[in-house]
């Protein structure tokens, strides 16, 4: 079963990751990041920032990999996760931005008609992934509904890095980013899979809000399916999901989750 960790808003949360990712990158200087957009990551991006810059880490060396991006956005949109990820990642914690990747780089907001960029892209970006050691912590959302990446539900719990649709709901939700206009949203991304996510060495998965607490209590409570995607971090052997009181108001064994982190040990981090 994955941690639970149940905290009073989201800055206590972003502040439980900064702690264990600086710590990570002080022990191992080059470092792999898994990093991911949408706003539940962006309180724990900030914290990280202002950590590093407190302890003066060095970040020089540290790697990272995106999960997802969207299929037909120039690199260049304001919206494309290319440009998401250097704003509110590399640029923070002053990253090499030649040291971060996102899956749709090589791609260069080819269109899903260009088969011969698109058809390869996927597995290029696992083995790039795998030459540079692997991801050491993989941050996560959650969709509405158990999304992780951009695996809709019904995503093989195997499946590597490859084009998918995206599901009438993920772009509803993902509009608010695009002026309130689903119609801009597009509807192919290209995401690491689940089987690729679970490569990681350590999982963190945030998730803040009611809207939130079904897809939590299935993800963590609720059997693992295929129709709740990240359910499959159950089958991972370090995946520490951090949520609000909201996000958790429908977990079962609530009361233990708080009772457990309350009593382990400091020195086992998350």
């Amino acid at each position: 079963m994955a941690e639970v960790i149940i905290v009073k808003d989201e800055a206590e949360a972003g502040e439980i990751y900064a702690r264990s990712v600086a710590d990570l990158i002080k022990a191992k200087p080059d470092a792999v990041l898994g990093l991911a957009t949408g706003s539940s990551p962006l309180a724990a991006y900030q914290a990280l920032a202002a950590l590093v810059k407190k302890e003066s880490n060095d970040v020089s060396q540290v790697r990272g990999f995106a999960l997802d991006e969207y299929l037909g956005l120039p690199l260049t949109h304001p919206e494309s996760y290319h440009s998401t990820i250097h704003r509110t990642v590399v640029e923070p914690l002053g990253l090499d931005p030649a040291k971060v990747h996102v899956p749709g780089d090589a791609l260069e907001g080819a269109p899903l008609t260009d088969g011969e960029k698109v058809s390869g892209a996927g597995a290029a970006y696992d083995q790039a992934i795998a030459e540079a050691g692997g991801v050491d912590v993989q941050i996560l959302g959650i969709g509405t509904d158990g999304h992780i990446g951009f695996n809709e539900p019904g995503s093989s719990l195997a499946s590597g890095t490859r084009v998918k649709t995206l599901a009438e709901r993920t772009r509803i939700d993902n509009a608010r980013f695009f002026n309130d206009d689903v119609n801009q949203v597009p509807m192919h991304c290209i995401t690491q899979g689940i089987g690729t996510i679970l490569k990681a060495r350590h999982l963190v998965l945030l998730a803040f809000g009611t809207g939130k607490a079904e897809a939590i209590a299935e993800t963590v409570e609720g059997g693992v399916s295929a129709f709740c995607p990240a359910s499959a971090l159950q089958l991972h052997p370090h995946a520490t999901i951090i949520v609000d009181e909201a996000a958790a108001s429908r977990l079962r064994h609530k009361g233990y989750y708080k009772y457990a982190f309350a009593h382990k040990p400091s020195w086992q981090g998350i």
